[in-house]
């Protein structure tokens, strides 16, 4: 079978993203298939017309890699892809979205607040900071509003801290979110298909009722964003064992230190199995119909 890996682009996790699909195409090759290479620019589309793949395998991060872009592009082209559609993809890269999300469905998430660059600098947002610090407390997170990986994440204790933490976002995004920091160990849920893989960053040692617990609030999250196929759930637990869901990544980190394929590992999965599947449920759901105008 012909695959199509994607990969590179031009987001700031371009290497990871890199690393990721070299991975990806070794593996496939391993297991028989035809692999065409393709970093992801302004021929793009042509080449894909030209090459014409059974199956897309995206291994793209960041804006224009995970946020639905390629996505679309192949959904226009009739091309089945792994991993969310364009929806999920959308949800899971808008932070604040998401979290808004979590929330309607009941899905227990740190309390936040946002505001966009337009408020900040026009709106005098900065002159709230004392009803968020009542609202959330210190100390905080601050984070861009839709981005990839742990980009532009900064640490506030206090309230001096949060001025230079607010630079940091919006110089990777025209929104930033301050989260109630949740001081316990961080979790990484990674779903296949809906089956939840666990990977646990130490510390962290869970009894059986807790992992449960765990894997069906990350489960819920990946069902509240729409996602199918494979996503990672990243949460924290906090003072009362209680899992808080941070984000969904709709197209986690395939290298040779990513928590993903750490996990299927620990699962008893290998990688080229890993990858085997990946490409089973994306030509299993076929080419997605793009939205159309009506008449």
């Amino acid at each position: 079978m012909k695959v199509a890996v994607l990969k590179g682009g031009r987001s700031l996790e371009r290497q990871v993203s890199l690393r990721s699909a070299a991975r990806v195409e070794d593996a496939l090759t391993s297991l028989g298939h035809q692999v065409v290479s393709l970093d992801a620019g302004a021929d793009l589309v042509r080449r894909l017309k030209e090459e014409g793949p059974e199956v897309a395998f995206i291994a793209l991060h960041g804006p224009g890699g995970e946020d639905g872009t390629p996505q679309e592009l192949l959904e226009i082209l009739g091309i089945p892809y792994t991993g969310p559609g364009v929806t999920a993809c959308i949800r899971c890269m808008d932070k604040v979205l998401a979290k808004h999300l979590l929330r309607a469905a009941g899905i227990p998430t740190p309390d936040w607040v946002a505001f966009n660059a337009t408020a900040f600098r026009e709106l005098g947002a900065a002159d709230a900071l004392e009803e968020i610090e009542a609202r959330l407390g210190f100390p905080l997170v601050v984070k861009p509003g839709a981005q990839g990986s742990a980009l532009g994440v900064r640490f506030a204790a206090s309230r001096d801290d949060v001025p230079e933490a607010l630079v940091a976002a919006f110089s990777y995004d025209d929104r930033v979110m301050l989260e109630r920091h949740v001081a316990g160990p961080e979790l990484a849920v990674s779903l296949l298909d809906g089956d939840g893989r666990t990977e646990y960053v130490c510390p962290a040692e869970l009894a059986p009722a807790e992992t449960a617990a765990v894997q069906g609030v990350a489960t819920r999250a990946y069902e509240a964003l729409g996602c199918t196929g494979f996503a990672r759930v990243d949460l924290m637990l906090d003072a009362d064992a209680a899992a808080q869901v941070l984000e969904a990544n709709a197209i986690p980190g395939l290298t040779d230190t990513s928590l993903f394929p750490m996990a299927a590992n620990a699962a008893g999965i290998s990688f080229e199995d890993l990858v085997a599947r990946i490409v089973d449920l994306a030509r299993a759901r076929g080419p997605v119909a793009s939205a159309t105008l009506p008449g």
